[in-house]
């Protein structure tokens, strides 16, 4: 069963059967640029998604596929909007640092433009999804601005520092093809692009959510910490998983050929 939300800016849809969530940004006549209202509107529902786990015996929400109406995912932050603080400073935590550190992986799946804070929003998830007509860039130069929440920090640590320089120093925009070349798209697809992220949104839903959530943890420690401390903590949510109902489906599931596990996220 589907379930579905309207918020001012953005649709939500959580299905029951798969366990995938979908945000939409909903803001096409301005091709979904990020206003205020869109990025409190991204957060809620967000939290509406993880809030339908309050409801299920252990965790219903096994993956989120974040992308844009109108064929675009975002083409940056509302100029409108801009003051004398950059567009990513706000207080309070910001839609970027809550989808980083969401439990659950979330998936852009990017059409059409995604420059600027768009960008830096398909940068704080686990992994984005491009057409391969979609392009990527960050423009804020050309306002004699840089990207405002950490834009040139996460591409340098997806490809290396010469190339988020590069692409930040320019404003140029760059295909999907370059992207994935760089590291920055995980895949590029042509008409198949929503067969494809639901595809794999359902492979993540599948697994063991607790294994999973920890998987994201780890790799974002890692690039936190040195490799020592990052194995150490690796270590503790190794033995933290080992007393979960899911590790004793899945080991079950390796000794019985026949049984079919099945993951609760307890």
């Amino acid at each position: 069963m589907e379930h579905d939300t309207e918020f001012d800016t953005t649709l939500a849809s959580f299905d029951d059967d798969t366990g995938v969530g979908h945000v939409t940004l909903n803001r096409p006549d301005s091709l979904n640029a990020l206003n205020t209202q869109l990025r409190e509107d991204l957060v809620g529902s967000l939290e509406w998604l993880e809030s339908k786990n309050d409801e299920a015996d252990g965790i219903a929400l096994r993956a989120v596929i974040v992308e844009g109406a109108g064929g675009t995912f975002c083409a940056g932050a509302d100029v409108t909007e801009f003051s004398d603080s950059s567009p990513g400073a706000q207080s309070g935590q910001s839609h970027y640092e809550f989808i980083a550190a969401f439990p659950a992986p979330v998936i852009a799946k990017v059409r059409g433009y995604c420059l600027g804070g768009g960008l830096e929003t398909a940068l704080a998830c686990d992994f984005r999804f491009a057409h391969e007509e979609s392009s990527f860039g960050f423009p804020e130069v050309n306002l004699g601005l840089l990207p405002g929440a950490g834009g040139v920090q996460y591409l340098a640590e997806l490809a290396d520092p010469s190339t988020a320089k590069e692409l930040a120093m320019t404003g140029e925009h760059i295909s999907a093809e370059h992207a994935a070349e760089i590291g920055l798209a995980n895949r590029v697809y042509g008409d198949d692009l929503d067969e494809e992220t639901q595809a794999f949104a359902e492979q993540l839903a599948s697994q063991p959510p607790l294994a999973i959530q920890s998987i994201k943890e780890s790799a974002a420690i890692s690039t936190q910490t040195g490799l020592e401390e990052g194995r150490a903590y690796d270590g503790r949510l190794f033995r933290s998983l080992l007393e979960t109902d899911d590790h004793e489906e899945g080991a079950r599931a390796f000794a019985e050929d026949e049984y079919e596990p099945e993951f609760k996220g307890r």
